[in-house]
């Protein structure tokens, strides 16, 4: 791999950090689609799909930039990963919210239940968000005491499966039957419970990590005559 190029005046380095910001008004955008009755338009599925993939585009191209420019910054960092956390943890909630119940309907079902047609429940998001914070406090508390704690595979993984189960339901909802029994509805299930797994489990080798760690000590002071 060649290493970064050096920064010049030629090179819009302000670009990696303009694309974050494009992410975090992409995010709201995005929210804002999958918050307005959705069930009700496959277009503003189709759409808030579309930005999902546009923004995590950005967070793709963003770094590669910053990388190959040599224009990497504390800053930078900081607003990549709280971009992705508004995107992806955005998505999730509103999945899991009342924009996506509606009533189930199928032999096997009463006219009264309801069904979380996206297949993500409060509890999936609770472990999701959970496993967010666990892990950004021992960053917190490992990079604290001067130790590496940057991301691994295990986290690049679960970003993956994220990015692509999330308009993976939208695009089922939009275009397949969602109900009871229906191909449509094992995809979505399958697809939320996976990536709950995959998600759930990535947080063990940062803990594993953060565990193994061990701080830096300074030279002791010589006890006095």
């Amino acid at each position: 791999m060649p290493d970064p190029l050096p920064p010049t005046p030629n090179r819009p380095t302000w670009l990696p950090n303009a694309l974050v910001w494009a992410r975090l008004v992409l995010a709201g955008v995005f929210v804002w689609l999958v918050s307005a009755k959705p069930l009700e338009s496959p277009t503003a599925l189709l759409a808030a799909t579309a930005i999902f993939v546009l923004a995590a585009i950005t967070d793709w191209l963003d770094g590669k930039l910053a990388r190959a420019w040599n224009c990497v910054s504390r800053f930078g960092r900081i607003m990549d990963s709280f971009a992705d956390k508004i995107l992806v943890l955005g998505a999730f909630v509103c999945l899991a919210g009342p924009a996506f119940t509606a009533h189930a309907v199928g032999p096997e079902v009463s006219s009264t239940s309801t069904l979380q047609v996206s297949g993500v429940y409060p509890w999936m998001v609770v472990l999701i968000l959970g496993r967010e914070l666990l892990i950004t406090s021992l960053r917190g508390l490992v990079e604290g005491e001067g130790g590496d704690f940057s991301a691994i595979w295990a986290g690049k993984w679960k970003m993956i499966a994220q990015s692509i189960a999330i308009p993976l339901i939208l695009l089922v909802l939009a275009f397949a039957h969602w109900e009871p029994g229906t191909s449509g509805r094992w995809v979505i299930d399958i697809t939320a419970w996976t990536t709950l797994i995959i998600t759930v489990a990535s947080a063990i080798p940062y803990i594993q990590r953060a565990m193994a760690f061990q701080p830096a000590t300074g030279p002791t002071e010589p006890p006095s005559p």
